[in-house]
């Protein structure tokens, strides 16, 4: 349980970080999952991969 908490805002980090957004969303993704490392990674997961563009 605790390597899941460890690494999945690391996992969505690198996802953030690797991936194209619109306007400010990249910013915003970053600055959630930092202040709210579990549940700001679950939101991403849930609703900021929609919100990527596509390559």
């Amino acid at each position: 349980m605790i390597l899941i908490v460890s690494i999945l805002p690391i996992v969505a980090l690198i996802d953030i970080i690797q991936n194209e957004f619109t306007g400010s969303n990249k910013l915003i993704w970053v600055l959630v999952v930092l202040f709210l490392p579990m549940f700001g990674s679950i939101m991403y997961f849930f609703m900021g991969k929609d919100q990527r563009l596509k390559r």
